[in-house]
């Protein structure tokens, strides 16, 4: 109930975003992080996730991340706060989530459970819940949607 009521805070009074921003700021005050090495981070960060594709990884956390593209945990944690205005898991989920559901539209006998485990989820319960929190939609509901409109767009084109 506390996260449903901050969300609506944040969303509906802007003025709230900067006191979060105040508080990132503060947070990292001593970080010692300059813009071009946060620059460096990004782009690496960014490269790792779209194409290297590293979220497949089951095991990844925000140490291998930093391992991966050379820096620090912290600069690096700072970075994703930052300038991805995600967590590092938030910001892990995003990209697994947006190739599990190119998966499950361009693979329509795939299961599932082999799609989940393809972009880096171990448990059922968390792909689930990350899945309908991006879109509303359970996996399947989801795939069954694609595959309803894509059904009544291909007979009205040939109509």
């Amino acid at each position: 109930m506390k996260g449903l009521v901050t969300g609506l805070v944040k969303r509906y009074f802007p003025e709230n975003k900067k006191k979060e921003s105040t508080r990132l700021s503060e947070k990292y005050r001593k970080s010692g992080l300059t813009l071009e090495q946060a620059i460096i981070i990004k782009e690496r960060i960014e490269f790792a996730f779209q194409e290297d594709k590293i979220y497949r990884q089951n095991d990844l956390g925000l140490v291998e991340l930093s391992n991966y593209i050379d820096f620090d945990r912290y600069k690096v944690s700072e970075v994703i706060n930052k300038y991805f205005s995600k967590n590092f898991y938030a910001l892990l989920n995003h990209y697994r989530i947006q190739e599990a559901k190119e998966l499950l539209i361009s693979r329509p006998f795939s299961s599932v459970k082999a799609v989940m485990y393809e972009v880096g989820f171990n448990s059922k319960n968390s792909f689930y819940n990350a899945f309908k929190k991006d879109t509303g939609l359970s996996p399947n509901d989801f795939r069954s949607m694609w595959a309803y409109e894509d059904g009544v767009n291909s007979r009205l084109q040939f109509h």
